[in-house]
């Protein structure tokens, strides 16, 4: 049970209370202390009445009256002059003097607190007001131990009080906690539970049912993430089951081009000087779908393989992807730029950069193609002393909003109507296996520009 929120609950609650009747106690056992004082000038003073009105009272008489005010001598002063009224031996000398009509709270706290923790018997003078102005003051000298006793049984019965109110409180907090917080944090935790043996299945998903506004925007954040993790496993159940019909097909697809690079073979031994032309960029590209093959497999067993490492000559990597793009615009109004220095090489994997920059180029080429306008595509590079900077800008339309939100997502990030998204996923990963980055520079309605950024030093030096 202490474990529990409403069990410590239940202990603060008890203790928070006690402390609060503690504070309250100090005052309290205060008023009660000058209240005692004050009710023994008014029995002095009505038994100092009774001398005045009868000067023939005996000593037998005058003892009992000073006994039922439980003090040894009255004092009273009357048109400025001081009068003992009544007086008896005193077992001691005075201790201390107190007067009550110009006391403040603190002082009174003060001589509260002092004699509720003196053991010792005295004889103190109490000086205070007479009651309905029946003189100028009344002052009487009495023993110390009555009071004390007095205090002390007026202070337990508060802290008996203070304890039973303590309890009773405490149990209503606690019911109150049981029904209102920790029953149905106990349901969020039945539905988290329900959720977590299967997360797959919608119908375990929380539905805000609290009355707490706390509560309620709990409920309500766990659902929007249960709803989240649904359609994120969803994805990847999907993302699963089509990486698998993907390696099956890239495995029979393997199997034609390699037997379609047997008759570029042939190809290539022909006399035409157009077909000697473009057979090796047929056979290249052949070969290029062939490796892809293999790295899908691969892909679908584990992740990308990681890049063969070694320096390659920038612009032939550039120059094949822009005579690729070229054959597939036909007649369209494109053109290609390339601002690379003639000798710059990169530290790369030739075959994964080919399909980095083959990617960002491709999806430049449609974005302009779709808007049916002329436009250009810029490639360009450079290199400082930690990174070389690859750059392939567009005059396209930009990227629409999904894009930009969901930009290296696999099949969330879509340029265009019916894409899927997975070239720019599959570039960027393929540039973090480099060790570098592959960023979005800008895009608006003027264009769209991508920037590689590749590190010469090795990954971990990065």
């Amino acid at each position: 049970m202490l474990r529990s929120l409403s069990g410590r609950f239940l202990i603060l609650t008890i203790i928070f209370v006690m402390l609060a009747e503690v504070l309250i106690f100090v005052p309290s056992i205060a008023r009660f202390r000058e209240d005692y004082l004050l009710s023994r000038l008014e029995r002095a003073q009505i038994a100092s009445l009774a001398l005045l009105a009868d000067d023939m009272i005996g000593e037998d008489l005058e003892a009992e009256l000073l006994r039922n005010a439980e003090v040894f001598n009255v004092v009273l002063r009357r048109d400025e002059m001081r009068q003992l009224i009544l007086s008896s031996p005193m077992p001691r000398p005075i201790d201390a003097t107190f007067d009550l009509r110009a006391a403040g709270p603190a002082e009174l706290i003060g001589d509260a607190v002092k004699r509720l923790f003196d053991r010792e018997e005295r004889v103190i003078r109490v000086i205070g007001a007479p009651v309905r102005e029946a003189g100028l003051l009344i002052e009487v000298t009495m023993q110390t131990t009555g009071l004390r006793s007095a205090m002390i049984d007026y202070g337990l019965n508060i802290l008996w009080l203070s304890a039973v109110i303590s309890v009773i409180t405490a149990s209503m907090l606690f019911v109150a906690v049981r029904g209102f917080l920790v029953r149905p944090i106990r349901g969020v935790v039945s539905y988290m539970k329900s959720y977590a043996a299967a997360p797959e299945d919608a119908r375990r998903i929380i539905q805000p049912s609290a009355g707490v506004t706390e509560l309620r925007e709990a409920e309500e954040a766990l659902q929007s993430l249960q709803v989240e993790l649904t359609a994120s496993l969803k994805q990847k159940e999907h993302l699963a089951q089509l990486g698998e019909a993907v390696a099956k097909v890239s495995h029979d697809l393997r199997n034609i081009l390699t037997s379609a690079q047997l008759f570029t073979d042939r190809i290539e031994m022909s006399e035409d000087p157009t077909v000697k032309r473009m057979a090796p960029k047929l056979v290249n590209s052949i070969t290029r779908a062939v490796n892809l093959c293999e790295s899908t497999l691969a892909f679908g067993k584990a992740e990308e393989p990681p890049p063969r490492l070694t320096h390659v000559l920038l612009t032939e990597v550039v120059s094949d992807v822009v005579e690729s793009e070229r054959l597939a615009i036909e007649d369209f109004d494109l053109s290609f730029a390339e601002d690379i220095a003639a000798g710059l090489k990169v530290r790369a994997d030739p075959e994964q950069l080919y399909r980095v920059i083959a990617n960002l180029v491709r999806n430049a080429r449609q974005a302009i193609v779709a808007t049916s306008q002329p436009g250009e595509i810029a490639v360009a590079a450079r290199e400082d002393d930690t990174s070389w900077f690859i750059t392939v800008t567009d005059t396209g339309p930009g990227l629409p909003p999904k894009a930009r939100e969901h930009l290296f997502t696999p099949f969330q990030g879509g340029i265009r109507k019916g894409g899927s998204g997975l070239g720019l996923a599959i570039s960027a990963e393929l540039v973090r296996g480099h060790g570098g980055k592959l960023l979005l520079l800008r895009t608006d309605e003027t264009g769209t520009a991508f920037e590689i950024c590749l590190p010469k030093g090795d990954v971990a030096e990065t």
